[in-house]
């Protein structure tokens, strides 16, 4: 019959201010991963949904319609494509962070350094790429330039160049970067 040692080792009040910190820092983590989930889910929506058609005079008493989409240009395409992988992403790691979470004095030590080297930092670049890719797009749309004879289109389209929430989900992914690499060197400190 094999022995199993049920004794309990001491708990000290560094060990329990430790593993509240870290608890904190988990909760932190899934509010941030759901700030993530909302604010890249609503653009996603919104790029997709935004379709805007204006008639565009070319002669007297003639009109054209033209239709703006996001499925017009490469930038607007990446843009929803790293904004719904970013959503998927963010409902994953926060399930995950979530069991960290309800793990009785679990060591989420190895999911956090999973989570910033492998995955919050390289979704962080690509979110950011893409935020930038589609506000180049946008800018020139909504400015234009001159010097390459492109003419602005935002004017027109008013409502189509919006970028804020994918800002927001580039910032919730800098502090889910932040957040896993303070609270990992907290635990190396501690070693």
């Amino acid at each position: 019959m094999a022995s199993t040692d049920t004794t309990v080792k001491p708990t000290s009040p560094e060990n329990k201010q430790q593993a509240g910190s870290s608890r904190i820092g988990v909760v932190v983590d899934v509010c941030l991963r759901f700030l993530l989930f909302a604010t890249a889910l609503a653009a996603v929506i919104i790029m997709v949904t935004s379709k805007q058609t204006k008639l565009i005079p070319v002669a007297p008493g003639y009109s054209i319609p033209f239709v703006a989409k996001f499925n017009q240009s490469p930038a607007f395409i990446y843009f929803v494509a790293a904004l719904s992988v970013a959503c998927v992403y963010s409902v994953i790691s926060g399930v995950l962070s979530a069991l960290v979470l309800m793990k009785p004095g679990g060591n989420s030590a190895t999911v956090r350094f999973q989570f910033v080297i492998l995955l919050d930092a390289l979704l962080l670049g690509i979110v950011t790429a893409a935020t930038g890719a589609a506000g180049g797009v946008g800018y020139i749309g909504y400015k234009g330039n001159s010097h390459s004879q492109w003419h602005k289109i935002c004017d027109n389209f008013g409502s189509y160049c919006s970028y804020f929430l994918s800002l927001i989900s580039s910032i919730t992914l800098l502090l889910l970067v932040w957040l896993s690499v303070y609270v990992l060197s907290k635990k190396i400190s501690t070693r």
